[in-house]
């Protein structure tokens, strides 16, 4: 490595409801430009099935976006789209149709919001000309076991009475059976896939309703309510839908079940194969032959935590860059607990100066980036000046206490 850095790998994720993956790039390249004019710096947006997932996939593979309206998570009609790859491959990302940012605060029940939305650009992209089609998992505002896409794509949900449930996971409870005979046929024929992360499940302890339902705006009461639907939701899949299709043998607690509020354990019982994330989405994006170009590798994501391990961003970039022996250094708009142990990430910073309401922190996420970017970096290239012995004490964590209503 030379005196100090001057090809940067920049890898980040999106910071949700504030920064895209691509503006997250940016941000912090302009923060690298302030310190170091003349660096090369590599942008590597990454996606992880969740927003912005589809739009660069697209751009990577030279395919291109469709447009189109369907059903929000709330129920009403939203413009969304999905995108078409030249190998006839339609990239479904579920956060662009049922993710939490299509959810006002005011309506953020997981008990009541729907995947309809889901099932509906999957029948679009049958419709135009897909063979196969992968579902990005992530960002969701839902609960709901993936019930409303299979009802959108022609299965009849009914009550003991032979009534039709509403939408949202709160009704899984009532649920009796399932009629398949509405089924799109072409689902048989379209190899679908799901982009997921592998550490969710969608039942027990640690199932999709108590992890994630009270950041979707669940109180402990709906928390239980949803935990129970679920359970019943996997018990009648099993029984009435996932005979003869299903590759799974536990839709309860088999990896990614719980993927976006349990859509993977909807699609799993249709027959689509579960896939890790970023086993998925990073082969198309060359990245560790870019991370290995690299003096230093910089990543970001909206939290920093005990739970980046899981199947985070950060984590990822870390362990592929560790492959190349590159240092790495991770920025985040709040440093939970454990945001020192993330496996292959060198240093770590929070983004803000100072303790800000969560407004001001969302709509100034570029621009706390780019500082923060700047002010590693310095410290970054002090160590270098300083030698290896000082530099180690010199390349900190600079922002370890913030307030939790940060940039995410």
């Amino acid at each position: 490595m030379p005196q100090y850095p001057t090809r940067f790998a920049v890898a980040p994720s999106g910071f949700k409801e504030s920064l895209s993956a691509p503006e997250a790039a940016r941000a912090i390249a302009a923060g690298i430009h302030r310190v170091v004019p003349d660096a090369e710096v590599d942008l590597i947006p990454l996606v992880d099935g969740g927003e912005g997932t589809a739009e660069a996939l697209a751009e990577a593979a030279g395919g291109r976006l469709l447009h189109r309206t369907a059903t929000g998570p709330v129920g009403a009609p939203v413009p969304t789209h999905f995108a078409l790859l030249p190998d006839s491959t339609a990239v479904v990302e579920m956060a662009a149709v049922a993710g939490l940012a299509l959810v006002p605060r005011t309506a953020r029940d997981p008990g009541r919001t729907t995947t309809r939305g889901v099932g509906e650009l999957i029948t679009a992209a049958l419709d135009a000309g897909a063979t196969r089609v992968l579902v990005g998992c992530g960002d969701s505002g839902t609960s709901d076991g993936g019930a409303g896409a299979l009802q959108a794509l022609g299965a009849r949900l009914l009550d003991a009475e032979g009534r039709e449930l509403g939408p949202g996971g709160v009704e899984l409870s009532r649920l009796a059976r399932i009629d398949t005979a509405g089924l799109d046929p072409r689902l048989t024929r379209a190899g679908i896939k799901v982009a997921c992360n592998p550490y969710n499940v969608l039942c027990g302890e640690r199932g999709v309703a108590r992890v994630f339902g009270p950041q979707k705006g669940a109180s402990p009461e709906r928390v239980e309510q949803l935990a129970a639907g679920l359970e019943r939701w996997a018990e009648v899949l099993a029984r009435d839908v996932a005979p003869g299709r299903c590759r799974l043998a536990d839709l309860r607690l088999d990896a990614g079940t719980g993927a976006s509020g349990g859509l993977g354990a909807g699609l799993a019982a249709l027959g689509a194969e579960l896939r890790p994330r970023f086993e998925v989405l990073l082969g198309r994006l060359d990245l560790d032959v870019r991370l290995a170009r690299a003096d230093l590798v910089v990543t970001a994501e909206g939290a920093l935590d005990a739970q980046t391990p899981r199947g985070k961003v950060p984590a990822e970039v870390a362990r592929r860059a560790k492959l190349s022996g590159r240092p790495v250094l991770a920025l985040a708009g709040t440093l939970g607990e454990g945001h020192g142990q993330v496996p292959g990430v060198d240093a770590c910073s929070g983004i803000l100066p100072a303790p800000v309401g969560l407004a001001e922190a969302l709509g100034r996420g570029a621009e706390f980036l780019t500082d923060a970017t700047e002010r590693a970096l310095r410290m970054v290239l002090l160590g270098a000046r300083l030698g290896p012995v000082a530099a180690a004490a010199a390349v900190v964590q600079t922002a370890g206490t913030q307030r939790p209503s940060t940039v995410r």
